[in-house]
């Protein structure tokens, strides 16, 4: 069984991935990280070459890759619940859990952090509220939890993602 980690950017898949991943003695996959490995480029060069719709099919790809890896945790892309098909494997493959933050969180974490093409935007904060907007009903329907990580420190949340897995 694998554990999805889904959220948007910001939300802290991958900070919790890693956490989860060790205390659980599980591999961690991250697969924004494996699409610039595969591909050799970093996600703003991809964008800037193939756009949107090539960089999702590259994340489509390192999903089912990833689903193929048996006990793991992943951390994916905060548009992977953009594809059904990515979705319904994650959902038949394993626990899915999505971590929530309000806009404004997302905005302190991020902030104008370089390497978020979604983020190119001069007013990231409102870009953030409108991505989030568009995909909360993605992610709701996607996960099989949610985990709000407004406020909470990595090690509570964590501790909630571990608990979840065990009761699965």
């Amino acid at each position: 069984m694998i554990l999805w980690l889904i959220g948007m950017m910001g939300s802290g898949k991958t900070t919790v991935g890693e956490k989860a991943a060790a205390e659980l003695e599980l591999s961690f996959i991250d697969t924004d990280l494996l699409i610039t490995s595969v591909s050799g480029r970093s996600i703003p060069v991809l964008w800037e070459e193939g756009g949107e719709e090539s960089f999702r099919t590259l994340e489509r790809q390192m999903v089912a890759s990833a689903a193929d890896s048996g006990p793991v945790v992943v951390a994916t892309g905060g548009g992977a619940v953009l594809d059904a098909d990515s979705v319904a494997l994650m959902r038949s493959s394993g626990l899915v859990v999505w971590l929530s933050a309000t806009a404004q969180a997302l905005e302190e974490r991020v902030g104008t952090a370089g390497g978020r093409p979604l983020l190119v935007d001069p007013a990231p904060g409102a870009r953030l509220d409108a991505l989030l907007a568009e995909r909360r009903h993605l992610y709701a329907a996607a996960a099989h939890h949610e985990i709000a990580t407004d406020g909470r420190s990595i090690e509570d949340v964590v501790a909630d993602v571990i608990a979840l897995w065990r009761a699965s």
